[in-house]
């Protein structure tokens, strides 16, 4: 689900088996991405995958560093990752959303070819487009609780809003 002109494009890692089947993004029951979704304040209820449809209605989009659908993320060979990046790049440049949020630190540091990346805004952007590295919401990402996600995803809604709230401000 992407449109032009998101205020942020979500960026899973690649489809899992469950979001191949069913055509929805973070499909699979143990997959935190809705929850944490809502619980950030980036919608004001719970969506289920199958209303990814509702997300342009909140300035939200959501697609994939890699097409291919696998079992885990695991699977995917680096050159993958870097080739993602570069159609992800391409993307971003047409669409120009605010913010591009990759869901998986890990995925954003093959896939742009920065070893050193965190949690948090990335100095890296895609033209006008901010990048912001968020924890990957799969249920085998143990490290990290649904608050705790919560909380990061929080944290790039708040500076999107600001920033939002700035060009508004800017604009008059």
């Amino acid at each position: 689900m992407v449109a032009d002109g998101l205020r942020v494009l979500f960026c899973g890692i690649n489809p899992g088996l469950m979001t191949a089947a069913t055509g929805h993004h973070f499909a699979r029951p143990g997959n935190r991405f809705w929850p944490v979704l809502h619980a950030s304040g980036f919608t004001p209820r719970l969506l289920h995958p199958s209303e990814q449809g509702l997300l342009p209605e909140y300035g939200l989009g959501i697609t994939n560093v890699v097409a291919r659908a696998s079992a885990r993320a695991d699977e995917l060979t680096d050159e993958e990752f870097r080739e993602g990046g570069r159609v992800l790049v391409e993307k971003v440049e047409r669409l120009r959303p605010r913010w591009l949020a990759v869901a998986g630190v890990t995925a954003y540091r093959v896939a742009f070819g920065d070893k050193r990346a965190r949690i948090g805004p990335q100095e890296r952007t895609i033209g006008g487009t901010r990048i912001w590295a968020l924890p990957n919401p799969s249920g085998l990402n143990a490290g990290w609780s649904v608050g705790r996600m919560a909380e990061e995803f929080g944290r790039l809604r708040v500076a999107a809003e600001a920033e939002a709230e700035a060009e508004a401000e800017a604009g008059e």
